[in-house]
């Protein structure tokens, strides 16, 4: 019987899904060797092998996938995410600077750039990425989160007071994380007693 790629990516995602990672990196290797050209496996099992810690091979397939399809910006935050991963942050700023060079309206790109450039303790920077976040997805407590965490870093009690009590009015528990990350009574939501 022929294998048909088609049938075996479809296989693989199933595989990855449930977590059976050595065997959907065995079928898309396949995939791979059967249609050099596809995109959608190159990708997926970069996916794979970051799943299973291989992340030298993860960066491999999405430059691989890039090749083919060198303006994707999906791809170019992947590949941004793997090098994050690998505390590789140069790299990843790179990659999500170019992603966003693609797509403005990716938010996990500005989200990534921001966790990025935090950890190389370019703050200031990292607000504005994390200010693009948020702005893009206004419920993504997350991102609002990491804002709050880059204002108390910066000093800007003014900004934190703002950024926690929108995040308290649909993530109250985030925004108490938040307080507490930061033990300042100002960016306490009100009706949260700080806990000390």
């Amino acid at each position: 019987m022929k294998l048909n790629p088609w049938w075996l990516y479809h296989r693989a995602r199933l595989f990855a899904l449930f977590k059976r990672n050595e065997q959907a990196a065995s079928d898309l290797r396949e995939v791979l060797r059967l249609d050099p050209s596809s995109v959608r496996a190159a990708s997926l099992l970069g996916f794979v092998y970051a799943t299973l810690g291989r992340r030298e091979l993860a960066v491999e397939q999405f430059k691989n996938a890039l090749k083919l399809d060198p303006d994707n910006a999906v791809l170019l935050f992947d590949l941004g995410y793997i090098y994050h991963m690998q505390k590789d942050y140069e790299q990843a700023i790179a990659a999500f600077q170019n992603a966003l060079r693609h797509d403005q309206k990716i938010d996990r790109a500005w989200y990534g750039l921001g966790l990025a450039l935090s950890s190389l303790g370019r703050h200031k920077e990292s607000a504005e990425a994390f200010d693009r976040a948020a702005s893009l997805q206004p419920m993504n407590g997350h991102a609002w989160y990491e804002l709050g965490m880059a204002y108390h870093t910066l000093n800007r009690r003014d900004k934190l007071a703002e950024v926690t009590a929108h995040l308290n009015r649909f993530d109250p528990k985030m925004a108490l994380h938040l307080a507490k990350a930061t033990e300042d009574p100002v960016a306490t939501p009100p009706g949260v007693a700080a806990r000390r």
